[in-house]
Order: C-alpha cells, then structure tokens, then sequence
C-alpha cells in the first residue's frame, strides 16, 4: 500500500504523465484504434534501450565512484564558468559518438555530483548538458536517432552528411558556450572533496562500467530489449535496491508518448498542415522545426520525410526543433525527469526557448 500511495502521489505530480493520460481518449475519439495497434505504435526498442541504460547509470551512481571522478575533474577548474564550459564541450563531443541519450545517462549523475560538492546549481550544469547533447549530437549520422533515420533515407555516405550538418552543428555550439559564458559566474568554486568512503562498491562500478558497451553494442544489433532483461536479472539478483531506485514512471511516460504522437500524427489535420508547411520556402526546415516542438523532433522526421527530399533543410529543421519547448527532444525528457530538482522544467524554458530563438535565425541564414 504505501507503494501504490508513493506511485499515485508522483503521478498526480507530474504534469507530462497526466497531460499525456487526459490526451489519450481524445486521440482515440478521433482516431479509434484497436489495443493491438496502441501497442504498435510504441518503439519497444528505444523503451528497452532506455530502461537498461537507466540500470546502469544508477548502478555507477551507487557505487560511490562518480563522486569521485566529479573531485578529480573538479581539480581542473578554477571557477563555475570554466566548469560549464568544459562540461559543455564534453558532452557536445559525447553525443556525437555515442548518442545523446548516452551522454546524458552517463554525464547526468555526475553533474549531480558536482552540485552536492561545490554548491554550484546543478539544475543548470543539467539544461546546459541537455543543450549541449541536442547540439553535439547533430554533427553525426550515429549522434541521435533522427539523424540515424534521415542518414538512412537521403543515401548519403557518413562523411558527407557529417559535413552536411557541421555548419549548423558548430553554430548550436558555439551559441551555447556564448550562453553558458553569461549563464554561470566566474566566481572561484569551493570544492568539498569528500574522503574515500568505505561504503563505495568497486565490484559494482567496474561491471556496470563495463556494461555500457556491451548494452551499446546489443542496441546497435537491435537486441536491446534481451540485454535490458539481462541487466534487470543481474541485478535484481546482486544488487536489488538499484532495481528500486530508478524512475519506472519515466518508461510509462515514454510509452504514452509513443502512443499519443503516433495517433497525433494520423490525423488528416496534421498531415495537411504539414504538406502546407513544406510548400513553404524553406518550408521543409521551418516546418520541421515547429512540428518538433509539438510531437518531437523523431516523430517529425519521421513524418515529415514522406513530403520532402530536401534532407539538408528536413536535417537541420528537426535539429533546432530540439530546443524550445521541452517535448521538441526526448533528450530534453531524460535530463529533467533524472535530475529531480524542484523547479527545473520552468527554468529549462527560461534558456532553451531563446536557444529556439537563436538556432531557428542562424538555420536560416546559414541555409
């Protein structure tokens, strides 16, 4: 009982899960369609590949070693900016090799970390890294998964829409650092650098270390959803309380946004609207952008390659469709659902909706 009254208390707190519950039996008034077909719609794929990555970050978090390593990469900074900065750069780089839901699993509880050690707002650091991995990660065809998906559609080799998305790629960024530059101060960090502590579990940072690249690798093979029981038995069985720590309500939220873009994106309103968008100059670009800010920047790509060949235009549209509003990237999702720090989503649109602002004026003049 006092679970189910925990899980009811945290549903009735998050507005997404509940916005995304009450949109439901619209969508389906609209667009009637059988169980069978809801469950169709969801990426089970990316919902395994999520739940398994969450296991593992927790587990590294548990072990006790992050705050170790955020002491030592604490040594190399002498004031909150540069500290910003050179997590920005980190994980812009991140993303790009190994994707920017990765970059955000493994940076996210280090920055934690590095708030509980220095008092320096690790609310922040989270946003900057959530902008940072939306920006880095469109340099590659490998960085996210729109990017995977249009890479595949245009035929272009890896190179050439590498060089394709590096114009607009190294803007984002640079728009970023110049942010993060007014964003922290350059006050001298106190560091409180904690002693080793005996309860820090070496077994259990060195094979969920070791885990994530064998989970990358099996998602790569499309076997994400065997890895992901995997990883849950093994640790159901040797170390159940991180099982227990980790937010299950973020998967239900991922489903139901599954579900809900989905049948969004059937109906007949929005397929017209988005063949008017196109037909705009630059329409595939702007279109793209503001239909990712209302059902994310995959369900768009996805859409919105059936009407446009333009992949440069459909590229950096769905790009800077990141930023902005909180749903335009499910990265965005991951970052403040993990942080749990009160207050967070309002300020994320405190910085991202002029990022929005920004990256959508230098698209089109790079375009």
């Amino acid at each position: 009982m006092p679970l189910i009254r925990r899980v009811l208390s945290r549903v009735t707190e998050d507005y997404l899960l509940l916005a995304l519950l009450l949109l439901l039996p619209l969508l389906l008034w609209l667009k009637p369609t059988a169980p069978a077909g809801l469950f169709a719609l969801v990426d089970w794929h990316t919902v395994a590949a999520l739940a398994g990555l969450m296991l593992l970050s927790r587990a590294l978090e548990d072990s006790g070693y992050l705050v170790r390593f955020a002491a030592w990469l604490l040594q190399l900074c002498h004031s909150q900016r540069m500290l910003a900065i050179l997590l920005v750069l980190f994980a812009a780089l991140l993303s790009a090799i190994v994707t920017n839901d990765v970059a955000l699993f493994i940076l996210l509880p280090i920055s934690l970390s590095i708030g509980r050690l220095t008092g320096v707002p690790a609310g922040r650091l989270i946003i900057f890294l959530a902008l940072a991995v939306n920006a880095g990660s469109s340099l590659t065809p490998i960085g996210n998964p729109q990017n995977l998906l249009l890479w595949q559609a245009s035929g272009y080799s890896f190179w050439q829409f590498t060089l394709m998305m590096a114009p607009l790629a190294l803007s984002l960024l640079l728009l970023i650092l110049l942010l993060s530059c007014a964003a922290f101060s350059g006050h001298k960090l106190s560091i409180s650098v904690p002693h080793n502590s005996s309860h820090d579990n070496r077994h259990l940072f060195g094979w969920s270390l070791a885990g994530y690249p064998l989970f990358i690798l099996a998602m790569e093979y499309q076997l994400a959803p065997y890895a992901a029981l995997l990883v849950l038995a093994l640790y159901v069985l040797l170390k159940r309380s991180v099982v227990t720590g980790i937010d299950w309500l973020l998967l239900l939220v991922f489903m139901l946004m599954f579900i809900d873009l989905g049948l969004l994106a059937q109906l007949p309103l929005l397929q017209q609207l988005a063949m008017q968008l196109v037909a705009l100059p630059n329409g595939s670009y702007t279109g793209a952008a503001l239909l990712s800010q209302l059902i994310s920047n995959v369900p768009a790509a996805i859409f919105l390659q059936h009407f446009t060949d333009d992949w440069r235009a459909l590229s950096w549209g769905v790009t800077v469709g990141g930023f902005g509003l909180a749903i335009g990237s499910l990265a965005n999702l991951i970052a403040l659902r993990l942080s749990k720090q009160a207050g967070l989503w309002r300020e994320f649109h405190y910085w991202s909706l002029p990022v929005f602002a920004g990256s959508l004026l230098l698209g089109w003049l790079l375009l």
